[in-house]
């Protein structure tokens, strides 16, 4: 099975309460490190931005909020989407049920992108990226989301939720949560040992994104990573 087909399995029953769960297992990190990815981006009224893996469209809004543009939301998960149409202004954010993989955009259609947790769930990080980078037009800003893992003293107590009290809660949760509790240590930290910042940052590079940087967040639970597409 391929790493995006499990994803789509996964969140599927997750939709309605995602929101709540997943700002709770985080400690109230989760909508913090969403406010940051959205202020990395230049986007301003009358600019189009590109929310990738939008999930229940929780950057998208906040893209609205903070910027006043226009949100194009993609994610590969139906019942994800209909939770964001319930709450997003229809005038304001479009939301199109997509792969990552293989944008329904043109090239440089977009003034600005972001994603949100995406790049553990595909087989080929770097080939996404570089498709992320075709539909954002040269000089847009990009940038993207993903959990990491602390290092020095927060490494220990990282680990003990990680593999005990987030497959416990998931368990106690219900609803999908317990398949998702106890996937997400072994994905995150997989996922870290494959791609250490410097191959990440030469994925960036590799796919036309220049002047990339990067901020550890929440001790290094989440990291934001944000550059600008070469001219």
């Amino acid at each position: 099975m391929s790493r995006s087909t499990h994803a789509k399995e996964l969140f599927a029953p997750l939709g309605p309460s995602y929101d709540r769960w997943a700002t709770v297992l985080s400690f109230g990190q989760d909508p913090r490190w969403r406010r940051f990815l959205v202020s990395r981006i230049e986007a301003g009224p009358g600019d189009r931005v590109l929310d990738v893996a939008t999930g229940t469209g929780l950057v998208a809004r906040e893209l609205v909020e903070q910027k006043g543009c226009a949100v194009w939301g993609v994610d590969q998960s139906a019942g994800m989407l209909e939770v964001a149409r319930r709450r997003l202004p229809g005038d304001r954010v479009s939301l199109i049920e997509a792969s990552a993989d293989e944008l329904p955009f043109e090239d440089g259609e977009f003034d600005a992108l972001t994603f949100t947790y995406l790049l553990r769930y595909v087989d080929d990080p770097a080939a996404t990226l570089r498709e992320l980078a075709r539909v954002v037009r040269p000089g847009g800003t990009i940038a993207g989301l993903e959990f990491g893992v602390p290092s020095g003293i927060w490494r220990a107590p990282w680990e003990l939720w990680v593999r005990v009290g987030l497959p416990v809660s998931g368990a106690l949760i219900g609803d999908g949560w317990g398949e998702a509790g106890s996937f997400l240590g072994p994905s995150i930290r997989d996922y870290d040992q494959r791609w250490p910042l410097s191959r990440l940052v030469d994925a960036w590079r590799g796919a036309g994104i220049d002047d990339v940087r990067g901020r550890r967040l929440s001790v290094g639970g989440g990291n934001v990573t944000w550059g600008r597409k070469r001219p």
